[in-house]
């Protein structure tokens, strides 16, 4: 058995344009099908749906997706592009213009909290943050 698995997001109208937006962020990302109720895109080679399913439901930070980055200039990058016109939270969180959840985080980030001796370091410093700082991190 070979079932595909991937995230459907549930839009009143709008899953064109945040196809759009997501593909022009992400590399090796493109719309792959679409119609007037569902439109299906690959981000960085992932499938998902965008449906235009009406006002009944919303996103919230139940459901995020989550960017590992290696470098601060990725964690800058995703950070802009996503949170632009949209909230940015704590702790690397942010809602893009759509509602969606984001999490921007340092792929080092489980190294750090894996030592016990640095940990209460490392979730000190992140919790004072918005956006993540590797450098601050790194120093914690």
């Amino acid at each position: 058995m070979n079932n595909s698995i991937y995230p459907c997001l549930w839009f009143e109208n709008q899953a064109k344009t945040a196809a759009d937006f997501y593909c022009s962020i992400f590399p090796n990302s493109k719309i792959t099908s679409e119609n007037s109720i569902v439109v299906r895109f690959e981000l960085n080679g992932f499938p998902f749906m965008g449906l235009n399913g009406g006002p009944q439901y919303q996103f919230s930070p139940a459901n995020s997706y989550v960017i590992e980055c290696k470098t601060q200039e990725e964690i800058d990058y995703y950070w802009e592009k996503l949170g632009a016109n949209g909230n940015y939270n704590k702790c690397g969180w942010l809602d893009d213009q759509f509602g969606v959840s984001w999490q921007i985080v340092p792929a080092i980030l489980d190294q750090l909290m894996s030592d016990p001796k640095r940990a209460p370091k490392v979730i000190e410093a992140f919790m004072q943050m918005t956006k993540f700082d590797i450098e601050t991190l790194l120093k914690a």
